[in-house]
């Protein structure tokens, strides 16, 4: 059973950047598809970026496309969200996940959760 602990949110201007990272531990972090979803108040939690087990392949959700990067580092356990040109839209709590069945958008092919970590764009 993997662990997830997220890091790097915090609040920014519009514009502006911030690299958020996932630790992983308690599993074989490279057997993990590994995943960033989002949540804003009052809203679904919503598909932000998937990664495959050895990087190769990456997925995005359309608000992201252009200006996040999602990457790890299966040496430090770790995968990360680029996140350039911010929004105030992008405001929320951004969450890492892990699964390893498949390369998936959708929540509820997630097993692992880590806490998450609030990110707030100011105009």
């Amino acid at each position: 059973q993997v662990q997830l602990v997220e890091s790097g949110g915090g609040l920014v201007q519009a514009g502006g950047s911030l690299r958020l990272s996932c630790a992983a531990s308690g599993g074989t972090f490279s057997e993990y598809y590994m995943a960033w979803f989002r949540q804003a108040p009052g809203k679904e939690r919503e598909f932000v970026a998937a990664i495959s087990w050895r990087g190769s392949l990456t997925y995005y959700g359309d608000s992201a496309k252009g200006r996040f990067t999602i990457s790890r580092d299966n040496a430090k356990n770790t995968v990360y969200l680029q996140m350039n040109s911010l929004e105030p839209e992008d405001t929320g709590v951004y969450y890492c996940a892990a699964n390893r069945a498949r390369l998936s958008r959708y929540f509820k092919d997630y097993d692992y959760w880590g806490q998450g970590t609030q990110v707030t764009v100011s105009s």
